[in-house]
Formats: C-alpha cells, sequence, structure tokens
C-alpha cells in the first residue's frame, strides 16, 4: 500500500528523516515550540510538551544535537565524572543530578574513573571532543595536567563531596574531617578508649576521614598508631570482615572500630557474628554514608548520614545557575551531615 503525504510517517527531508517541521505542522504549533519542547522542557507547557513529545515518537522522529549545538552555541552536554558505579552513594548522587539535568534539556556524559587520576585525566580529554557547557567532577584531588586542562576549558566546573576554600573553584559537600570527628567523638564518650580505624580505596575522602579520626584521638590522648588500618583495595563488605580480622590480630585489645564506609562496616558485623563477638559490648562498630541497609543490620549500625542526593542536585543546581549566568549566594555550598546512632554503637 502506498502512503499518502499526510501520513504520520511521511518523510520530508531529502535525508529520509522526519523533520522539526514535519513534527510542528502535526501538532499545530510552531517549529520555535517544538524545538524549545525538546531542548527546554520546562519552558512549554506540560500538556503541550506531552503532545509534541507524543506525535515526534509515533512519527519516528529524532532531534539532530548537533544542528541544535550550532543553532544555540550550546552543546546541552554535561559531564559528569564519579569514582564508581558499584557504590550506592555515587549512584545517589547521579540521581539527583539527572532530577536537575533533565528537565533543562540537558544530557549527562557520564564517566567512571575507579579512583583513579589517570582514567580522570583520560575521560576529561576524551568528552572535550563533545564540546560541553559544564564539568560536575567527584572530589578536588586530581592530577596537575587536569586542574591545567580544567582552567583553560573557560567553562563552568563544579566540585562535589568535598569543600575547597579556593576562591577560583565551585564546590558542594561537607567537611569529611568532620563527620569522622562526630563519630570519633561519640566513641569516645561512650566509654571507648581503644579505638581503631579502618579505611580502603586510599582516595582523598578515606584519607580525609583518617585524619578526623587521628586528630580527634591525639586531642584526647588516645590516639595509638597500630589501630589504623589502611589498604588500598577496593572497598567490600567481604573486605570488611577481612580487614577486621586482621586489625584484631594486631591489635586484639581494641574496644571499637570505625569503619571508612558501611559496606566495610557492615562486613565488619558479620565477622563478630562468626566469632561470636558482641556487639556493642566486647566491640563497638561504627560506618560511614549511612546506606540504606545499614539500618536493618543486627545489630543496626551507628553510622554518619551523607547527603548524597543532595549533593548531586545542589551541584547540578550550581552549575545551571553558572551556565545562565545568575548570582550565586555561595561558592562553596555545605550540606552537612547527621550521626545516626544505633545499636552496634
Amino acid at each position: 500500500m502506498i502512503k499518502s503525504a499526510t501520513s504520520p510517517k511521511a518523510r520530508a527531508s531529502s535525508t529520509g528523516r522526519v523533520t522539526l517541521e514535519d513534527v510542528a505542522q502535526k501538532a499545530g504549533v510552531s517549529t520555535i515550540t517544538v524545538s524549545r519542547s525538546f531542548r527546554y522542557p520546562g519552558k512549554v507547557a506540560p500538556d503541550v510538551r506531552e503532545r509534541i513529545q507524543r506525535i515526534a515518537y509515533d512519527m519516528g522522529y529524532v532531534s539532530n544535537r548537533a544542528a541544535s549545538a550550532l543553532a544555540s552555541a550550546r552543546s546541552m552536554n554535561i559531564v559528569v565524572l564519579v569514582p564508581s558505579l558499584r557504590n550506592m552513594v555515587f549512584v545517589e548522587t547521579l540521581d539527583g543530578i539527572e532530577k536537575v539535568l533533565r528537565p533543562k534539556g540537558y544530557h549527562m556524559l557520564l564517566g567512571v574513573t575507579n579512583y583513579s587520576s589517570e582514567e580522570e585525566d583520560a575521560l576529561v580529554r576524551a568528552y572535550l571532543a563533545f564540546d560541553p557547557d559544564g564539568i560536575l567532577l567527584t572530589g578536588l584531588n586530581y592530577r596537575e595536567s587536569t586542574r591545567r586542562l580544567i582552567e583553560q576549558l573557560k567553562i563552568p566546573v563544579v566540585h562535589m563531596m568535598e569543600l575547597s576554600d579556593q576562591d577560583d573553584l565551585y564546590s558542594v559537600g561537607f567537611s569529611q574531617e568532620a563527620a569522622a570527628e562526630a563519630m570519633t567523638e561519640h566513641l569516645i564518650a561512650s566509654g571507648r578508649t581503644r579505638i581503631a580505624f579502618i579505611g580502603s580505596q586510599m582516595d582523598s575522602r578515606t584519607l580525609a576521614r583518617s585524619r578526623g579520626y587521628r586528630d580527634t584521638l591525639v586531642k584526647a590522648g588516645l590516639y595509638q598508631p597500630h589501630r589504623e588500618l589502611l589498604v588500598p583495595d577496593p572497598s567490600s563488605t567481604e573486605l570488611g570482615g577481612i580487614l577486621l580480622n586482621r586489625l584484631l590480630r594486631q591489635a586484639p585489645d581494641t574496644d571499637a572500630v570505625f569503619f571508612c564506609n558501611d559496606d566495610l562496616a557492615q562486613g565488619g558485623l558479620f565477622e563478630c557474628q562468626r566469632r561470636g563477638i558482641s556487639v556493642p559490648a566486647q566491640l563497638a562498630i561504627g560506618g560511614f554514608n549511612d546506606v540504606p541497609s545499614s539500618a536493618c543490620t543486627v545489630p543496626a549500625l551507628t553510622s554518619v548520614a551523607t547527603p548524597r542526593y543532595e549533593v548531586g542536585a545542589q551541584s547540578a543546581n550550581m552549575l545551571m545557575a553558572l551556565l545562565e549566568g545568575r548570582a550565586l549566594p555561595k561558592q562553596h555550598l555545605d550540606l552537612g551531615f547527621e550521626l545516626k546512632l544505633r545499636e552496634s554503637a
């Protein structure tokens, strides 16, 4: 059967692609309205936007990103670099970012650095080919070559999870040291005097937490170097149990352990159950990040709740403000943290 010229699947362009004009004619709106519904959906009335997008889908229309970029001098791409997708912390951060970017028509160019400054540098360089409008980076500790590259970009960059004190940087996060100090002070206040720290991955945030732990114990006159165990291995629940065993071999009289994250802490709890160690009577255990499952362990894990989703959303909001030329009330946004006191410590 031959389709008529008015068929929804009619192809008007010489390339055979359904055009913006085709969709506009079918929807009974201007081409500007159709363009805006894809590039800036928040600026189009919901009912009109939904009708346009439904018609575009039915007709097989695909937005030409390259043409849009040339017309607007913007690619509508935002580079987002995170250390891992296996870690719930960064998945929640990405969720916050996406909730801000998508209604404004922006797309994430997502890169996973695997906690490697070399991979981070390579990703930044690779994504420059897509002419991004802005960048969201996790942390502040990257290579000097990456730093020079970012300075030359002349596009806004916002750093997530850690706070900077530099006037030429933008950051959204919380003080890793202060959060670790709060957990350590709680363990001291509960009567513990032989407090250990277990950390893995050795990224800048783990090292900041170990400094907060160490400084607090030094101030209290309780710091003992042999109770601090740091390894470069990727974090996992299994590793938490392994490291707890290693710690107790070198410091068997330890009465509390502060794990640098909840994955390790949960592994430590499971290992205590296997070994018949009563928590918290014999050994108090504290974690960091307060992932959802930590409230369900037995005993429930005491942890530091961190604002992962909010870090993502507020970082994206800050980047949007910079792109739109809006004034920022703060260059460095501290979202704080909360100590969740439960049964394990």
